[in-house]
């Protein structure tokens, strides 16, 4: 027996085939509040809301807005989940739901549900204070505390943001007697092992590391989920189904963080959203390349370990990552090796891992370099795939370049450091001379293509002007 609770009432899991999205088993049980947009988790037509564990580690559950287009239904498995039908009713309207009525936030509200249901997660956030408590409002924050960043994966199509941010910006706080914000006093719902078969398919969520690896070793063609933020859009626009699917997102032995003098250690399975609150400023750079990192909505989801697992070589992690020297943990359930990710990618979406193997942790030698930073070149500032990405760990002591780590993605079939420049900065005074004939060599550095996003030439440019873009933000 396998069910989700939604709105308070449980929903049976038996019989639904493996590849179905949790966004069209909602419909199919006539919640048809969350709508099918994009499919690829880019318009938050779908979101829903699933009582988590807090990003912070405690025990307290917290509600968090996911693309429910994306998430296997079977990966909700024991969960509770909110939709925009179970917030509030016609006669009794949620507080959300209010704002955005009163203030014009729906014309023809396809997306209304789902901004309402990332709004919701916003308006129960734990932390979220009024300005005078939590700083000042500024083009993102409102006085109530409320962050734009919340919805920077909603898309509307007709209304326009202003009421939308009006609405977001005019919320209150939740009464003591709301129920859902209640929920939140008490613990996360356990995540059960889950075995479901249909269609000559399974979905497996193993019980241990140690499960999960005899499972890999014994179907090498199984795949493996975390955050489904890639399989789900292979499931939905490329109609790809699997035999075997298993997911990892839950393992404990996936999700821990721990911080020592020589290291900071992340669990390849926590979610971009928790890495970013318990480094809690930490890793700079990586701090800087998760808030580029799509949407919230997103980052609700997304593991590093899903990101450095697909290989893709417009991953926004990897840059980062390579920047700051970082390893890779590779477990199979015969041994545990340690691989420093410049050597992990070789070639398109492939690496050195092995099918019967997880990557288990990422790990980042400390200290870090003083001068760090992460830029991302696309057509939207959120929510978007990168056309070029660089992440740059420079040590400058006495106004001289003593190491430099640059990472690059979007300008070769994988992610690469741009080992030409590091080398041409190293030992060299850290002037705009310098900068300015590094910059020549960046942008000859990997083999950039056009397509859809950039032109070759645009994207070697834009490398070039990255450097000398670091400069300029560092340099009085």
């Amino acid at each position: 027996m396998a069910d989700i609770v939604v709105n308070g009432q449980p929903r049976d899991l038996t019989g639904v085939p493996p590849h179905t999205n949790a966004l069209d088993f909602l419909r199919a049980c006539g919640l048809t509040g969350a709508k099918e947009g994009c499919a690829e988790g880019e318009c938050g037509a779908c979101a829903v809301m699933v009582a988590r564990p807090a990003a912070d580690g405690s025990a307290t559950a917290e509600w968090t807005a996911i693309n429910s287009c994306l998430a296997p239904a079977a990966a909700l498995d024991g969960q509770e989940v909110v939709t925009a039908e179970g917030l509030g009713t016609p006669d009794a309207l949620h507080p959300v739901q209010h704002e955005m009525a009163v203030r014009g936030g729906s014309q023809c509200g396809y997306c209304t549900p789902g901004f309402v249901c990332s709004m919701g997660a916003e308006y129960y956030r734990t932390d979220r204070a009024p300005a005078g408590d939590g700083g000042p409002p500024d083009q993102y924050h409102g006085a109530n505390g409320f962050d734009l960043h919340a919805i920077s994966g909603n898309l509307c199509r007709c209304t326009g943001y202003r009421p939308i941010k009006d609405a977001a910006f005019a919320l209150g706080f939740p009464a003591p007697d709301d129920l859902i914000a209640r929920r939140r006093g008490t613990a996360a719902p356990a995540v059960p092992a889950t075995h479901l078969r249909a269609d000559d398919a399974r979905f497996v969520r193993p019980a241990s590391l140690t499960e999960a690896l005899h499972l890999l070793r014994e179907h090498p063609d199984a795949v493996i989920v975390a955050g489904s933020t890639d399989w789900g859009v292979e499931v939905n626009l490329r109609g790809q189904r699997a035999g075997l699917v298993v997911a990892v997102d839950r393992l404990p032995e996936l999700r821990g963080f721990a911080v020592t003098n020589a290291e900071v250690r992340i669990g390849a399975a926590l979610t971009l959203t928790e890495v970013d609150t318990r480094l809690a400023g930490r890793l700079p750079l990586v701090s800087a390349m998760i808030a580029q990192f799509a949407s919230r909505l997103i980052r609700n989801s997304a593991t590093l370990g899903g990101n450095l697992g697909t290989g893709s070589p417009i991953g926004d992690a990897p840059p980062a990552l390579l920047a700051l020297d970082a390893a890779v943990v590779l477990t199979s359930a015969d041994a545990t090796r340690t691989l420093p990710l410049a050597d992990y990618f070789t070639g398109y979406r492939q690496s050195q891992r092995r099918p019967d193997e997880l990557i288990t942790d990422v790990v980042v030698p400390l200290p870090v370099s003083g001068l760090t930073a992460f830029h991302k070149i696309a057509k939207r500032p959120f929510d978007d795939i990168s056309s070029v990405a660089a992440g740059f760990a420079l040590d400058v002591a006495g106004g001289v370049v003593r190491t430099a780590r640059i990472g690059l993605g979007g300008v070769a079939a994988m992610p690469i450091r741009a080992l030409a420049t590091e080398a041409a900065l190293e030992g060299r005074p850290w002037t705009a001379e310098t900068v300015d004939a590094a910059a020549a060599v960046l942008a000859a550095e990997g083999t950039p293509i056009s397509d859809q996003r950039a032109s070759a030439a645009y994207r070697s440019a834009m490398l070039g002007q990255s450097i000398r873009k670091l400069f300029a933000e560092v340099t009085p």
